[in-house]
Parts: C-alpha cells; structure tokens; sequence
C-alpha cells in the first residue's frame, strides 16, 4: 500500500553562527593529558578537547556536534 499524500518532514532552523560558549560537563585523565568533555551553553553543541600537561589551553579532540534537535537553546 503506498499513501499519495505523505507529512512534510519538519526539520528545525539552525541557530545563527556564534561563537561556541563552552562549558566542561566532565573530564579524566588519560596518559595523553586530561579529556574534557564540553558543551555550549548557547546551543548546545558538544565536542572533547584534550588538555596536554603542558599548560598550554585545551585543543579540540573531535569535531563539534550539534545539538539533538528540539534540545537547543537561543544565546540571550
């Protein structure tokens, strides 16, 4: 059976670029330097940073991931 109307697929607006807020949610140690686990407090977005033993500020591990939808939160 095949339906001749289907529901549009909704799919959210991103947020307009900005410049990512980050928080640490958590972090361990690790024989390479401290994980950190970090989110923006604007949009949500996640991403892992490394932060060496060498003072130096943390260094993006992973790329940034978006928010799930409907989770987001406008900057404001």
């Amino acid at each position: 059976m095949t339906a001749s109307r289907t529901a549009p697929i909704r799919i959210p607006s991103p947020l307009p670029p900005h410049e990512h807020a980050w928080t640490t949610e958590s972090a361990h140690r690790t024989s390479e330097g401290e994980i950190v686990y970090v989110r923006c407090s604007g949009c949500g977005a996640r991403r892992v940073d490394l932060r060496g033993a060498d003072g130096m500020p943390p260094a993006p591990w992973s790329r940034v991931s978006p928010a799930v939808p409907g989770t987001q939160r406008m900057p404001g």
